[in-house]
């Protein structure tokens, strides 16, 4: 029986093939996310570990602010890094050297003004030179490092960027004005923020400490250890050295190192999860590509497993026989995926550090020993699973089947009980879908969806029957008897159409719910934005820091501009409770924000009274009339009246207070963002008169409402298109399923192929008919999976709607229309080779093949 696998494996190679290779792929992409963050991850601890090989103990200060904006922050706190605590730290007997660090942000225009980089990593540190001039932290390039005040240095890449060389004049905006420096040099770095697409801007440490903190004093101190001294030992002296109390913390570079590696094996293993689970779809895909092909392989072979059970074969033979089959191959494919795997990982590496600039550290692939176990025993286990019914109907085949060749048709007995199970599924799906729904639980919703799917999945041979039939009456009007018989020989064996359209349901209702639940997303996003802001643009930093105070009065007297508001938020106790009061420009707040007065009114701003939103007023149960008592940050105390109640937004929430109230209590306190009405709308003329009233500052963002919806719609277009990209894999599967069925479909009907070209049906129309019945599987199984895929994205939005209640589900006609013809396109492209060996078979040869 051995023996009789493996010939069974050779003799059927060509049949097997499409099925190797969907088991290759599904591997090949477990096998390539596994190397890739292998990969990833190995080369940012060998990263990490460059950045910590000179420190042997770094001691940091968690109350050094720096002058950036912040919600009330108001500078350091306890005691502080400064030049006395250096120069008594590099006294200590194992410290070979003390470095004092500073660090903040800084952000690089380009030549046209634009900020270089996401803003999100706009780095500033100060540059300290050795004995040689040099600081061994930031190797140079090219040029020096910055001496004094009006140099800087610039990282190599963010200097390519903006196209700059040594000598050349930079724009840099950190929290004051903006300057020109002189670029003195290029230096490179390991610095994470600027590998991940960041900049870095080096000054002088005095300089540094000006722009940052204030003079003298650190953000870190990073001491490098004698020779022969211990890291412990001398973090041990630190910690003697150090006041006692307050925000000053020490500890090793080992420490640090280690505990950045335990957040990169972290992220890493989180990527690793997201991108197993489209594996997963992938190899999900594959079950039902590897299952059709052993049921028909084993229909094939009826006589031959009948002739075998007649010579003595017993059924525990028959059914390991056939499992041995799916061994072999599975093995074979699951080898070929490790390798495609290898080169899977090369490619994402690529993607990753050219069209999206990741700049990932260099690094050798690792293919680890998990890896390869991984791989293989996935590869396998899924392909003799999937097997394993095929194998079991093959060893009921009784002896006296061997007087026919013909496939045994599904028992009525066996269809009606798969159609009470499916029914049953089904309908737990649906009640799943709907608890999820109406309860807001998105849990419930997808274990409902999981349901639903495999519910549908077992009806499918009972639905095929219904939606074939939708298309048939065009296709046989069309085409005539091709497409006639294009529809019975889709119908004849519901059981294989239903497990060969599944393989592309699966992929249409991910890709399909993925496209609803991001239409809706815009849709509210883009209603949401037209309900709240009022503001022709509104002005905030790009590196999601605050807006200096003095930005609001600027653009307030910018040319054109006759209503402006700024928002900030200042923490304070309201009634003995923690909470944030948002300061508003109470004489124009409503001239640039939409205000719904529910109760009071909104004039209540300009009598220096407060509004509370809904939300506030149910939760903390006040209304129009009430005081409260405030105590501010500073230790103020005031008695303020409650004004009115209004909807709560995405400007207006809480405690709204008119900011003239609040600012003498909120020093140092940055703005959120300003909110900025001009004379003729939105137009380059007021965006310009903003841009330069606030000093062309490349950090601070000017931004309109189709800004705002364009940049919204396209952090969604950018999800989506990374979740097409990798279901995609899972389509591709799927493609390869349907060849597979037509290619085994036209072997098994040789015969009356043959028969029908020999009553006159010429090899145009053969070609036809396989094409068309390929189309009808392709189609039916795109209705169902854009059915599924609409319903599940009906009950998520529903699930979350109580979080953002502009949510409706939106279906996009033009792209589900857009699914069916690509599915119809999928459809015509499988049967292309299946269809040409179709029309070229020997009619003679195949009226009396068997």
């Amino acid at each position: 029986m051995y023996r009789t696998a493996l010939r069974n494996v050779l003799a059927h190679k060509g049949r097997l093939l499409m099925t190797a290779l969907a088991i290759m792929l599904g591997t090949a992409f477990v096998a390539g996310t596994m190397v890739f963050t292998d990969t990833l991850g190995a080369a940012l601890k060998s990263q990490n570990a460059k950045s910590y090989t000179d420190i042997a103990v770094t001691v940091s200060d968690s109350g050094a602010v720096s002058q950036g904006y912040g919600r009330g922050g108001r500078g350091p706190a306890g005691p502080e890094l400064t030049e006395d605590v250096r120069r008594k730290l590099a006294a200590l007997p194992g410290a070979a050297e003390a470095r004092g660090v500073v660090s903040g942000f800084a952000g690089i225009a380009d030549r046209k003004g634009s900020l270089i980089g996401d803003g999100f990593s706009t780095a500033g540190t100060n540059y300290v030179p050795g004995a040689d001039g040099t600081d061994a932290r930031y190797p140079l390039s090219e040029g020096r490092g910055p001496k004094g005040e009006g140099e800087v240095a610039l990282d190599t890449r963010t200097a390519s960027k903006g196209g700059y060389h040594v000598g050349d004049t930079v724009r840099v905006a950190v929290n004051g004005p903006v300057m020109n420096l002189k670029l003195t040099g290029l230096l490179t770095t390991n610095d994470p923020r600027v590998q991940a697409g960041g900049s870095l801007a080096a000054f002088d440490t005095a300089t540094a400490q000006k722009l940052y903190l204030k003079p003298g004093q650190f953000n870190d101190i990073d001491l490098r250890a004698k020779p022969g001294t211990d890291d412990r030992a001398l973090l041990t002296a630190v910690q003697q050295a150090l006041p006692a109390g307050g925000s000053l913390t020490a500890r090793t570079g080992a420490d640090l190192s280690a505990e950045q590696d335990r957040m990169i094996t972290e992220g890493t293993k989180n990527l690793n999860r997201a991108l197993l689970a489209f594996a997963g779809i992938s190899l999900f895909v594959g079950v039902f590509i590897i299952a059709n092909t052993f049921t028909m392989l084993v229909a094939q072979r009826t006589r031959e497993i009948a002739l075998l059970r007649a010579v003595g074969a017993a059924r525990r033979q028959i059914t390991r026989s056939v499992l041995i089959e799916a061994l072999l191959i599975g093995t074979v494919a699951s080898a070929a995926g490790l390798l495609a795997g290898v080169g899977i990982a090369v490619g994402l590496k690529a993607v990753v550090n050219g069209p999206m600039d990741a700049n990932l550290p260099d690094g050798p692939l690792v293919l680890a020993p998990g890896t390869v176990l991984t791989t293989v025993a996935v590869g396998v286990v899924v392909t003799v699973l999937a097997a394993w019914l095929p194998a079991r109907r093959a060893a009921r085949i009784a002896p006296v089947a061997a007087m026919s060749s013909a496939e045994q048709p599904a028992t009525p007995k066996g269809l009606l009980v798969r159609n009470v199970i499916g029914g049953l599924i089904t309908a737990v799906g649906v009640g799943g879908l709907l608890a999820g729904a109406t309860g807001k639980s998105t849990d419930q919703v997808g274990l409902g969806a999981a349901a639903l799917l495999i519910g549908v999945f077992v009806l499918t041979p009972l639905l095929s029957r219904p939606l074939i039939a939708l298309f048939s009456p065009v296709l046989q009007k069309l085409y005539g008897t091709p497409g006639k018989l294009a529809r019975e020989n889709a119908l004849r064996n519901p059981r294989r159409t239903a497990a060969t359209a599944s393989a592309l349901t699966i992929g249409v209702t991910l890709i399909t719910a993925l496209t609803v639940v991001g239409a809706s997303v815009n849709h509210a996003v883009d209603k949401a934005s037209g309900v709240d802001v009022k503001a022709d643009y509104v002005v905030s930093m790009a590196n999601y820091s605050m807006l200096s105070p003095e930005v609001g009065a600027q653009i307030a007297k910018a040319s054109g501009v006759t209503a402006s508001s700024g928002e900030r938020m200042v923490p304070a106790e309201v009634n003995g409770e923690s909470t944030w009061l948002t300061g508003v420009d109470g004489a124009s707040i409503a001239e640039v924000a939409t205000v719904k007065i529910t109760e009071g009114s909104a004039d209540a701003l300009k009598q220096g009274k407060l509004l509370v939103s809904t939300g506030y007023a149910k939760g903390q149960h006040v209304r129009t009339g009430d005081t409260v008592d405030v105590v501010y940050e500073d230790g103020a105390k005031e008695k303020l009246t409650i004004g009115g109640v209004v909807e709560s937004t995405g400007t207006l929430a809480g405690l709204i207070a008119p900011d003239s109230l609040i600012a003498p209590h909120a020093e140092g306190a940055g703005l959120e963002k300003v909110l900025v009405k001009g004379a003729h709308g939105p137009d380059a003329e007021l965006k310009q008169a903003i841009k330069d009233a606030t000093g062309g500052n490349p950090l601070i963002s000017v931004k309109g409402e189709a800004d705002l919806k364009a940049e919204s719609r396209q952090m969604v277009t950018d999800v989506l298109n990374m979740m097409y990209g990798l279901l995609g894999m899972s389509v591709v599967v799927a493609v390869l399923g349907v060849v597979n069925t037509m290619a085994m479909s036209v072997f098994e009907r040789r015969r009356e192929i043959g028969m029908l070209r020999a009553i006159g049906l010429d090899r145009r129309g053969v070609g036809r008919m396989v094409r068309l019945e390929s189309l009808l599987i392709a189609l039916f199984g795109a209705a169902v999976g854009i059915g599924l895929g609409v319903v599940v994205a009906w009950a998520g939005n529903r699930a979350v709607a109580g979080d953002f209640k502009e949510l409706t589900t939106v279906v996009p006609p033009a792209q589900i229309l857009l699914f069916l013809v690509l599915a119809a396109a999928i459809g015509l492209l499988a049967a292309a080779w299946p269809s040409r060996r179709a029309a070229r078979l020997n009619v003679l040869d195949a009226i009396k093949s068997e």
